[in-house]
């Protein structure tokens, strides 16, 4: 397969418009951009732009396997709606996530990696090398894939909601929780990831209440007993949160009784939802083997369940969903996939 016009800036930032060597009308590049010609065969294609993907496509480039990583048009993951990031090795004095996310993506720029902006809407799986096509129209094929498309928080869809995260909404108590030192807190969610959160908050907040829209918790027996028993946790029953209060950053919930219809404004520092994740992964269902929530099963490091297909990070990761854990996932699979290459069992 032949190589493509697309168009790159001078970075190596692309807006991917090239069409295959046989398309009659691939777009043409302009002034400010650098032409190119790009190869639509790869070694190595990662999607995703989180942490993840960046250590993977700092790796595969070091191994001179020409990485290619493919963004949505909102690049850099989770990380990029956060604040200050305090827990990331590295940075003495923290750095603001969206920072530190331009950091890991010039790294990987640094040492050859190829950014393509885009939305993947469809792989095919099923021979090698891996086809994935492009906002439904162009094709790039890979012959080893890494899969580090994240994983989204569930929210509970208030528009304030979305405003004032990074500014007192989170999702996050890891992440978060050492900011509102005194503060009084609420977590929205009743199952075992809204008691984990509210306990861990206990360790720096004055006062957590948990607001659940039934008047039983689903949360396994042990994490509700550790909820219950902790001084700090109240519980406000069949309830839900309406809205999140405050102009520029939270102060407070308006909360509706689901009983008696009555509805109060509770006051507060911070707001955490915890109400679950889903993995990024409607793309590869039927195609790879995934658990009961749709998180990609691993086996020996990040192989998947189909031979040169790799996953990193939130992706195959319900557990831990740090940043750190996410780059450490996405090295191993830069080096599975570079093994693999070597390995032989490849086309190119």
């Amino acid at each position: 397969m032949g190589p493509s016009l697309a168009r790159l800036s001078a970075s190596k930032s692309a807006n991917y418009s090239g069409a295959s060597a046989s398309s009659p009308n691939p777009m043409p590049c302009i002034p400010s951009t650098l032409c190119v010609k790009f190869s639509l065969m790869r070694n190595v294609v990662i999607i995703g732009s989180g942490p993840a993907g960046l250590t993977a496509a700092v790796y595969a480039a070091r191994a001179n396997l020409s990485p290619l990583l493919i963004e949505g048009w909102q690049s850099g993951g989770q990380l990029t709606t956060t604040t200050e990031v305090e827990n990331y090795p590295g940075f003495a004095k923290g750095i603001m996530g969206p920072e530190l996310m331009k950091e890991m993506r010039a790294q990987a720029e640094r040492f050859g990696t190829e950014f393509l902006t885009g939305h993947v809407t469809a792989v095919d799986l099923t021979p090698r090398p891996f086809t994935l096509t492009i906002d439904g129209e162009h094709t790039v094929q890979a012959d080893t894939l890494i899969l580090a498309t994240g994983a989204s928080a569930i929210q509970i869809g208030l528009k304030n909601e979305a405003r004032l995260t990074g500014h007192g909404v989170s999702t996050c108590a890891t992440c978060d929780g050492f900011f509102f030192k005194g503060k009084e807190l609420i977590v929205v969610g009743g199952g075992d990831s809204a008691m984990e959160e509210a306990t861990f908050l206990t360790k720096f907040a004055s006062k957590v209440s948990i607001v659940h829209r039934r008047d039983k918790l689903r949360a396994s027996k042990i994490m509700q007993d550790r909820a219950v028993k902790n001084e700090k946790i109240t519980f406000v029953w069949n309830s839900v949160v309406e809205d999140v209060l405050g102009n520029h950053v939270v102060t407070g919930v308006r909360v509706k009784n689901l009983v008696t219809g009555k509805v109060t404004e509770l006051p507060c520092a911070g707001v955490f939802v915890a109400i679950g994740h889903r993995p990024n992964t409607n793309l590869f269902s039927g195609q790879l083997d995934m658990d009961a929530k749709g998180y990609i099963r691993t086996t020996q490091g990040t192989a998947t369940s189909v031979p040169g297909v790799f996953a990193a990070g939130d992706v195959q990761d319900s557990t831990y969903r740090q940043a750190v854990t996410a780059a450490g996932s996405g090295c191993m699979a830069a080096i599975d996939a570079e093994r693999f290459l070597e390995s032989g069992s490849h086309t190119l």
